[in-house]
């Protein structure tokens, strides 16, 4: 396990099974890590395995911002926001489901953008989302899922983009990476996320920026 001593990691919507799992691997592996929510009540046993907890609303940008500046840089976001609704073949992908699930994207695109800077600026920086097999494989019955998935992983290949051409321009070495990760299902894998955004930071960041990792 790589040593994450004097890091700190953001886990965006972290009260979750999966939220708990990436805790217990990062505050094991010395990071200090923010476990961001909408319900303090759910976000109780991420704190009790270590984590500093932030209640925010993370589809407001103006809450985002706030919270940036509240918790300062950080050199890590992993993000956990998300849901399935879905069936019905096309004509069930309804309008409500579809912007239900494109929260997930607006937190994604507010997180990543308040706390872009900081992350630039970070010796090892990882962003990291989970994706689903979905996007290579969509159905008529899951489209709006896949749909909002697709654009989660192009907004996470562009910040990949970003920090090649940021450090690129400063003339210096690759320093943060972003990366997509994509379950079937996450169901009984929890553990073995937590364990590869850990390891993340075992890898160069030119080694993993901007890929795609399939978890199974």
């Amino acid at each position: 396990m790589p040593d994450l001593s004097g890091l700190t990691v953001l886990i965006a919507g972290a009260s979750s099974t999966s939220g708990l799992a990436a805790t217990r691997a990062l505050v094991g592996a010395g990071a200090r890590v923010v476990a961001v929510g909408r319900s303090a009540d759910r976000l109780a046993e991420v704190s009790g395995a270590g984590a500093e907890i932030e209640v925010f609303d993370l589809t407001d940008a103006g809450a985002v911002d706030a919270l940036a500046a509240k918790v300062g840089p950080v050199d890590g976001i992993l993000h956990l926001v998300g849901g399935w609704r879905g069936g019905g073949g096309l004509a069930g992908q309804t309008d409500d489901d579809f912007d239900v699930l494109a929260q997930s994207l607006t937190a994604l695109r507010h997180v990543t953008r308040s706390f872009d800077e900081g992350l630039r600026a970070s010796p090892a920086a990882r962003v990291a989302i989970v994706s689903s097999t979905a996007v290579a494989r969509p159905l008529a019955g899951g489209a709006n899922y896949a749909a909002v998935k697709a654009a989660s992983e192009a907004w996470t290949r562009a910040v990949a983009q970003g920090f090649a051409k940021a450090a690129r321009d400063a003339g210096e070495p690759l320093a943060a990476a972003s990366v997509v990760f994509r379950v079937k299902a996450l169901a009984g894998l929890e553990d073995t996320l937590a364990q590869a955004y850990v390891g993340l930071w075992d890898a160069p960041a030119a080694e993993v920026n901007d890929t795609i990792v399939e978890l199974s």
